[in-house]
């Protein structure tokens, strides 16, 4: 709410105060979705179970040509909980997916939830050090993982250690149909992982070999079901305690902004890594909970996610704007009909006005922007579907979700429309905190509200738009420069396929802007001519300092958005070997 004082000032003789913010996105609401509507807490086991009852002969899951059916997942996550259940895994359990998309996690996932136990989510990018102390920092006593030494190297140095218990090791050829599963031992033998003998060593035949299926463990709405870890700029990643309630929640919010959405007819397709909370819940659970078809891809390929849709037909398809991008940019796009496509849903990471349109004119497919945060289970606000949005926005909030611009300077005071601050979210999908960082708990989640680090604006129709992250505020002068307003004015120049915009210290100023640039393959452009065509879209304040031009990809985050640290920690080692 907006904090207001009582004044005795003449109102007849001055301006009228600017708008506030009150739940501004009412008057312009999606017609169909209720925003005041309770929302359904209902947690993600039970939704599932439903959707067994309803749609048990349904296809589930599809990997690489390899299908089972609802009923059949169902039989797999009973005898997985109950292996697991054997081993002692239960309440207050922590038990590690370190696991690439395959069915092995969405058995899992549920299985471990079945148990009343917490799934702790690994990136399967993560370096060894990086796995294993959050393996201690989770206090993670169960690992599942593949046989693949990629993962496998990373996770048996931990055998011998008090840490982990019990590692559930899954093969990945028996992911696969026939022949990919005969033929892949053999021509990957050098990717299987080695030294798998040890008495900690459980493997996934041997979990599911029980006699009888125990019952599902009863869980408190507000027990913890994930620790999602959050990939911050700086220190260590801090993990975001998600209850049964929170993601419960959230599908429920999700799903009613998407009023077409048909129960059991839907098709998803799966190419964004499910252990990233975007996937996990966009599309895992809201898949698994409406009876919907999971085209599950193992990474993201351009020919193949091409393929896949050619053939198998999803109708939903969430991502990230590289992969909107890479489709965009492939010249082989007319041999492949994409008609079956809905809508996508981009996340993760801003989406270029230009990236947007052009998608949707060569797909026909409304793609709309959305955003969230591993705090929020993740999804807070998004571009409505059923209706035109804002280009240049991340929407409105979802139902049940409320968003409030304050300010940076006094955080208690909300801000008028139009005017930046910190975007703040309240609504049931919040987290219950940071596991054991009640400092920086308290520091985030403020009466009620999370504080996102953002800077944005919201307009009279409630849409918010992100200037930018706090932290990455360039102070030039005294002013502060926002990279992703520079970003956005140079994606529109229609030779630049990437670009990224950090700050660099300067002697008179403090800091500057610096841009990275990628162009479109074949295409050429000057640091002078990328400078002109800016000078009508931002102020001398925003405009670059350097432009460096590469060849190659920008370094991106584990979910395909370029990665300021990254360029910020290139540029640093660079000046400190030329000093």
């Amino acid at each position: 709410m907006t904090d207001q004082t009582e004044s005795t000032t003449d109102v007849s003789s001055t301006p009228a105060p600017p708008e506030t913010p009150d739940h501004a996105w009412l008057s312009s609401y999606p017609e169909g979705v209720d925003w005041s509507q309770p929302v359904d807490t209902t947690d993600i086991v039970t939704r599932f179970n439903q959707s067994v009852a309803r749609f048990g002969d349904h296809t589930c899951i599809e990997f690489l040509g390899k299908s089972w059916t609802y009923k059949d997942v169902d039989e797999l996550i009973g005898r997985a909980a109950t292996g697991l259940q054997d081993l002692g895994v239960g309440p207050g359990t922590r038990v590690g997916l370190f696991l690439p998309n395959t069915h092995y996690y969405v058995i899992f996932f549920q299985a471990v939830l079945r148990c009343g136990a917490t799934v702790v989510n690994f990136n399967p990018l993560y370096a060894k050090d990086e796995v294993q102390w959050q393996i201690r920092d989770s206090g993670t006593t169960v690992m599942v993982t593949l046989d693949v030494e990629m993962l496998w190297q990373k996770v048996q140095p931990r055998l011998d250690g008090i840490s982990l218990q019990h590692v559930v090791l899954c093969k990945l050829a028996d992911a696969l149909p026939f022949p990919k599963n005969v033929l892949m031992p053999i021509v990957k033998r050098s990717e299987r992982a080695r030294k798998t003998k040890h008495d900690k060593i459980v493997r996934f035949e041997d979990l599911l070999d029980v006699d009888e299926l125990a019952e599902c463990v009863d869980v408190d709405p507000e027990d913890t079901a994930v620790f999602q870890y959050t990939g911050g700029t700086t220190g260590r990643p801090k993990a975001a305690m998600l209850s049964h309630r929170a993601l419960g929640a959230n599908i429920d919010q999700v799903h009613r902004w998407m009023p077409d959405l048909e129960m059991g007819g839907e098709a998803f397709l799966g190419v964004l890594p499910l252990s990233h909370v975007f996937a996990m819940t966009v599309v895992m659970n809201l898949a698994l909970s409406t009876g919907s078809r999971i085209l599950l891809l193992p990474k993201f390929d351009l020919g193949e996610v091409l393929g896949t849709i050619h053939k198998q037909k999803p109708t939903i398809f969430p991502g990230v704007p590289a992969i909107y991008g890479a489709i965009n940019e492939s010249r082989k796009l007319s041999k492949y009909d994409l008609s079956s496509l809905k809508f996508c849903i981009s996340g993760g990471a801003p989406l270029p006005v230009e990236v947007r349109k052009r998608f949707i004119k060569v797909t026909g497919c409304r793609l709309v922007e959305g955003y969230g945060l591993s705090e929020c289970a993740p999804v807070a606000t998004c571009n409505p579907l059923v209706c035109e949005g804002k280009d240049g926005t991340i929407g409105q909030p979802l139902p049940g979700t409320t968003v409030e611009i304050r300010s940076v300077d006094d955080p208690r005071k909300v801000q008028p429309i139009g005017e930046a601050g910190e975007v703040c979210i309240a609504g049931p999908q919040l987290m219950q905190g940071y596991w054991q960082r009640p400092e920086e708990t308290a520091d985030t989640i403020r009466r009620g509200f999370l504080h996102t680090g953002d800077i944005g604006i919201m307009d009279s129709d409630g849409f918010v738009r992100i200037v930018d992250r706090i932290k990455d505020v360039i102070l030039r002068g005294g002013y502060n420069v926002y990279p992703r307003m520079i970003e956005e004015a140079i994606y529109q120049h229609p030779f630049v396929a990437e670009a990224c915009v950090i700050g660099i210290e300067s002697k008179r100023k403090g800091e500057v802007p610096k841009a990275f640039v990628r162009l479109e393959e074949g295409a050429s452009l000057t640091q002078d001519d990328l400078l002109e065509f800016l000078e009508e879209k931002i102020s001398r304040l925003e405009m670059p300092k350097e432009i460096e031009f590469r060849t190659d990809p920008l370094p991106k985050t584990t979910i395909g958005k370029p990665s300021r640290k990254a360029l910020r920690d290139e540029e640093t080692m660079r000046r400190e070997e030329a000093s």
